[in-house]
């Protein structure tokens, strides 16, 4: 989980319309004093040095008398460029003293005992300028000068003039500027209209290296780009220290803005303005509220806890934006999810339409009591009309008017139609009723799990996508194809995601964002157990100085100095679309091309449902797996189509027998419509087949006059999809039958009663072997197809009597890795 970015504190946000003085404090008390140590702020001279902060600062350079960072390089840029022109070998490079005539340099104090005036390195000796020109006229060395009992220290000039210049004045006349700004003064005053106060108050610091001066700046800009900035080093996110000084010189302190958010973005610096909009948004967000965010008519949903905006002014009844409002205020407070902004929108944009429709009224719906049904017949029509009209889809319309009814009814649900509400005054009758929803259309025959062959074809390029991108998005793909998570699901796992359960087999650990359920538990498969493992000894090599309960298993390569920011789903579904479009096209095994727009990265949760239930897992098993709290959800990720069902059924039909196993349709290739009709209203599903007898029939199959011996009935019917089921039944009927004959305790009556019949497992024994037999006669293509066909009957079956609770095999998907059992799902907790 993401830690939090700044300590608890117990005073609430102030908001943006607080004073300046409030908004300063509150921000001072979000600093942490281990940033501010972190990044060498020095409070008396708001100057900040990062020489050692890992995202600001640099490593010093190791030539002598260079004070300036290295980045990524042996040398700072200046020494790196000297010695590729020196042909010195790099030994003999750092041994030269760097010579310099820079105005940055003499920070240094006076080398006269007692003085406190600085000394400027300008290739003269190491005394300020009024020692200097005694120096001149004492003649001697240096040492000699400095061992003269008659030179005395002399007392400091003060700061520079500069308010932004943290270095001492050198001159004891005039304007007493440090030396770098007095040299540049005479310049300036010899322009027409320059004008030296305001230069003075906005003239650059001329720090140098890592050091940032923050002088000059009103307390609440500093308070502001502090916070931003320990942000940004906690996202890990690295700053160039001459990119952040160059952007208070140039930018915000000539601005002379009392605020961030007054700062006029720079033209032509796009570093500049990146870092600038960076820190702002970090220090206007910190200081939101909600209430303050709900008079407005766009909301930063950061201060709802949440990411993203969302825009009211598509609604343009005052009263139908305010319900809005209301809606929206109530749904954030309820979900918490990666798409909650997306999802709130999108009903914004359904009472968008309906507010576009009742605009049509000659009060453009602003009387809300002259509102009535007509007007909410005249939105659907509207909606159908651009539907037809290829505005959008018809399930965006669907989507919408069901969105815009969830608007007006949470409304009145909220009480918004009291006196002094929203919807006051709106009449009953105005109402988007369950009828007036569409029915969705029939989803289509493919559904959205991918073909075994597409995740073949998939397995063998992953190599290709993890050189476009890195191991950790293709570990998260191999994830998705072995676990069914939702993508936030995998992209977020922590680091210590794997558990072992009472028998020693592997279990993920993982967190439903969707509906906030936390540590949720999934069996897996010993070969992604061991991918898990393998990837956290890397992250742990990577990051050995954290403790592993700060990261996670899929850790970002940008802006992650900490190991605590993990790859974002919505990063891998764009590289995931890239590596799909990137692959050749993939072919079924008939022959036809599979659509790439059908392979994304949620296809691998459809893909994960659709093989369980083709291995026979029961729906309420398959519902713990999904960890769905509805079975009408799970149904929704798995499905048999209507014309494989029909192939499936006129298959299996054919080889349907009677109670002797003599086959019913013998030559007939075909079904009927009638037949099939028949079938369907004319028998009832009993345990082993399917029963004709009417008043069984008519009882749904709860009044059979024999008490379920079904192979001793004219009336009883099965098929090849039974003969699991069949012999099941035989085996359970010998195994009672040696139980009863070896219990030497009970009377024979009781024995006699409970003693399977000899006759039933003779006649049981003769079926599933007239059947069995039947099926041999078969070729090896037609017996395969009747195989294929018995499964998919069998799925759709509703009732599952008999049927053992088959596990899911590994799919035959990556050769290399070998199957392992599938152990049953936990409890829902």
């Amino acid at each position: 989980m993401r830690r939090l970015l700044t300590p608890v504190v117990t005073e609430p946000a102030p908001g943006t319309d607080a004073s300046d003085a409030e908004i300063t404090a509150f921000l001072w008390s979000m600093i942490r004093e281990d940033f501010l140590t972190e990044a060498g702020w020095n409070a008396e001279r708001r100057v900040m040095t990062p020489t050692s902060h890992p995202t600001m600062g640099g490593r010093r350079c190791p030539v002598p008398n260079c004070e300036s960072p290295v980045r990524g390089k042996k040398l700072c840029s200046t020494c790196y460029t000297r010695h590729r022109k020196s042909q010195m070998s790099m030994e003999e490079f750092v041994q030269v003293p760097r010579i310099s005539r820079h105005l940055h340099m003499g920070t240094e104090n006076c080398r006269v005992s007692g003085c406190q005036r600085p000394w400027i390195n300008s290739g003269g000796e190491p005394v300020c300028r009024a020692h200097r020109w005694q120096m001149i006229k004492h003649g001697g060395p240096l040492e000699d000068f400095l061992a003269d009992p008659t030179v005395k220290g002399l007392p400091g000039l003060g700061d520079c003039a500069v308010l932004a210049c943290n270095r001492q004045a050198v001159n004891e006349t005039g304007t007493r500027l440090c030396h770098p700004h007095g040299k540049r003064l005479p310049a300036l005053r010899r322009e027409p209209a320059f004008d030296e106060k305001n230069w003075l108050a906005t003239a650059p610091s001329g720090s140098f290296g890592v050091e940032i001066s923050f002088r000059g700046l009103p307390d609440l800009v500093v308070a502001q780009l502090l916070f931003g900035l320990q942000h940004r080093c906690h996202r890990g996110a690295r700053t160039e220290a001459g990119n952040f000084r160059a952007l208070i010189d140039r930018t915000i302190r000539p601005s002379g803005a009392r605020r961030l958010e007054d700062v006029p973005d720079p033209v032509a610096n796009e570093d500049a303005l990146v870092l600038l909009n960076r820190t702002r948004v970090y220090a206007i967000r910190a200081v939101k509220t909600p209430e303050g965010e709900y008079a407005k008519d766009e909301w930063d949903l950061v201060a709802f806890g949440h990411r993203g905006t969302l825009v009211f002014t598509v609604i343009h009844q005052p009263w139908l934006r305010e319900t809005a409002k209301r809606w929206a205020r109530d749904y954030l407070s309820k979900v918490r999810s990666k798409s909650t902004a997306s999802h709130a929108q999108q009903h914004l944009h359904g009472a968008a339409h309906l507010s576009d429709a009742l605009r049509a009224r000659e009060d453009r719906g602003m009387d809300k009591s002259a509102l009535a049904r007509a007007d909410i017949e005249n939105y659907l029509n509207r909606m159908s009309f651009l539907d037809a009209n290829g505005r959008f889809s018809t399930n965006t319309r669907i989507a919408y008017i069901r969105m815009a009814r969830n608007v007006l009814k949470q409304g009145r649900a909220m009480g918004l139609t009291r006196p002094g509400g929203p919807m006051a005054g709106l009449p009953d009758d105005f109402v988007i009723s369950r009828l007036d929803v569409p029915k969705l259309p029939e989803p289509s025959e493919e559904g959205q799990d991918l073909p075994p062959e597409v995740l073949r074809q998939l397995c063998a390029h992953l190599d290709a996508f993890e050189a476009m991108t890195c191991y950790e998005m293709r570990l998260s793909v191999e994830l998705l194809m072995d676990t069914g998570r939702r993508p936030e699901e995998i992209c977020r796992l922590e680091l210590g995601c794997l558990t072992r359960d009472s028998q020693g087999k592997p279990v993920l650990l993982y967190n439903n964002w969707k509906e906030q359920r936390i540590g949720r538990q999934l069996p897996i498969h010993e070969p992604t157990a061991k991918l898990i493992i393998a990837q956290q000894e890397r992250v742990r090599e990577r990051f050995p100085d954290r403790p592993p309960s700060q990261l996670v298993l899929l850790p970002s390569q940008n802006l992650n100095l900490r190991g605590d920011r993990s790859i974002d789903s919505n990063h891998l579904s764009g590289m995931h679309r890239e590596w799909v479009e990137s692959l050749p096209d993939f072919v079924l095994d008939d022959g036809t091309v599979f659509d790439k727009e059908k392979i994304f990265p949620y296809a691998y949760r459809h893909s994960f449902a659709q093989r369980h239930a083709d291995a026979g897992v029961p729906i309420d098993v398959l519902a713990e797996l999904m960890d769905h709290d509805s079975f009408e959800t799970t149904r929704g990720y798995y499905r048999i189509k209507e014309v494989r069902l029909r192939e499936a059924v006129e298959r299996v039909t054919q080889m349907q027998f009677d109670r002797h196993g003599t086959r019913i349709w013998g030559a007939v290739t075909s079904v009927l419509d009638a037949e099939r009709t028949r079938r369907a209203v004319g028998a009832v599903v009993v345990p082993f087949g399917t029963c004709s007898e009417p008043s069984n029939v008519a009882a749904g199959g709860g009044a059979c006059p024999l008490r379920f011996r079904c192979v001793g009935c004219d009336h009883f019917s099965t098929d090849a999809s039974y003969l699991p089921d069949l012999r099941t039944y035989l085996d359970d009927l010998l195994r009672q039958r040696e139980k009863l004959r070896s219990m030497a305790e009970a009377e024979d009556w009781a024995r006699a009663e409970a003693m399977p019949s000899d006759s039933e497992i003779t006649r049981l024994r003769r079926l599933i072997q007239r059947v069995t037999e039947d099926i041999d006669t078969l070729t090896d293509a037609e017996r395969a197809e009747i195989q294929q066909a018995a499964q998919a009957v069998r799925q759709m079956r509703q009732t599952f009597l008999g049927m053992p609770r088959i596990r899911q095999p590994l799919p035959d998907l990556r050769p290399e890795r070998p199957a392992c059992p599938h152990p049953t799902p936990p409890s829902r907790r």
